[in-house]
């Protein structure tokens, strides 16, 4: 938020000083982006350009958010690490792309990239990746400790290019503490231990820590994904360069759905969310698992087991949900079929009916110790 607050002044800035109109900026990132920049474009009333998914295609493609760039886009936000599937942006071909089109146009249209998970991850494993300041038009770029910064929830931060791109307005100056403290947040006192924890794991990782750290989470990655492959059962969504996760859905769920293992891992102890994509392609029902430092190999051995044993479990049971979708889509009425609905609507349609079923059992439960 802060860097959109940033861009955002910064275009009104040099609009005003052009004589050009500035009540309509925009930003334009993929519809798979994390809901705080949602939360910005709503807050801060910014139109959100959403370049839609595609089957296949689970990240923002940098041609497509190009094309929706215009003289009113604040920025376009990139992001390294897509809360879905894990998969880093081509964030250099999208400036490649901008630089093009900034030549072409006469405007400065800059890029933010959103390394939340990403920016602990690259550096130490994709050293080579171009994603950062080598980008020309990268202007900022921010990063969440307490995701793989190894540090608890609360601590995160947005660097800048350089000074001209944060504008001063937007810095307080504060000196009733014994000294001038320039600051530039959304949040009010609260309490210093996330940065002291961050700065204590710095010091004593260093970059070869990290880097150790990063390239065993990849492994039990490997790990957990040949264990799934070797099912026969599941499509791996994410991809083997991003964050270590493993991002997968069934290659067949007529009888038996995502959510419905999702369900059934929490009686072996597991928390594997189930969820839908965005827009587009939200027909493709995906189960999740985010390896951090803590989850070693042996634990992703035996969740590889205990999927093995729901997937028994569900084999030798009658299909729920959607054997009621299969007679409503094969309806017959005077002996001829009314309607058949394509996979697409049935999937989505089972999604649908599967989440009822979970709300309406969480209900049920609800109160009860």
């Amino acid at each position: 938020m802060l860097a959109g607050l940033a861009f955002k002044r910064k275009w009104q800035n040099k609009r005003k000083e052009q004589g050009l109109p500035y009540d309509k900026p925009n930003i334009v990132t993929g519809a798979n982006v994390q809901v705080c920049w949602e939360k910005f474009a709503r807050y801060f009333e910014v139109e959100l350009k959403e370049v839609k998914l595609s089957d296949g295609y689970y990240v923002m493609d940098p041609q497509k958010a190009a094309d929706l760039v215009d003289e009113n886009t604040i920025c376009v936000a990139a992001i390294l690490g897509s809360t879905l599937n894990g998969e880093f942006e081509d964030v250099k071909r999208l400036n490649d792309l901008l630089e093009a089109k900034n030549k072409e146009t006469g405007w400065d249209t800059p890029i933010h990239v959103d390394a939340a998970s990403g920016g602990f991850i690259a550096p130490f494993l994709y050293p080579e990746l171009e994603w950062d300041f080598r980008l020309s038009l990268v202007k900022s770029i921010n990063v969440s400790g307490h995701k793989y910064g190894l540090v608890y929830a609360g601590v995160g931060w947005v660097i800048w290019r350089s000074k001209d791109d944060l504008p001063d307005e937007l810095i307080f100056h504060i000196n009733y503490l014994g000294s001038d403290q320039p600051t530039f947040t959304l949040n009010f006192s609260k309490g210093s231990n996330q940065i002291i924890a961050q700065y204590y794991q710095l010091i004593r990782l260093g970059f070869e820590g990290y880097k150790n750290i990063m390239e065993n989470c990849q492994e039990n990655v490997t790990i957990l994904k040949q264990g799934l492959e070797k099912t026969g059962r599941f499509t791996i969504v994410s991809k083997d360069i991003g964050v270590p996760l493993i991002a997968f859905s069934l290659k067949d769920n007529n009888l038996h759905n995502e959510f419905e293992i999702s369900d059934m891992l929490r009686r072996y102890g597991w928390i594997v969310p189930a969820y839908t994509m965005p827009p587009n392609a939200e027909h493709i029902t995906v189960l999740r698992v985010v390896i951090r430092e803590d989850f070693s190999r042996t634990l992703a051995e035996r969740l590889i087991n205990d999927i093995l044993k729901v997937l028994e479990e569900l084999d030798a049971l009658p299909a729920r949900a959607s054997a009621k979708l299969s007679v409503a889509a094969n309806e017959v009425a005077g002996g001829e079929m009314l309607r058949k609905k394509s996979a697409m609507q049935l999937q989505t349609e089972v999604c649908s009916m599967w989440k009822k079923f979970v709300d309406e059992k969480k209900n049920k439960t609800k109160g009860v110790c």
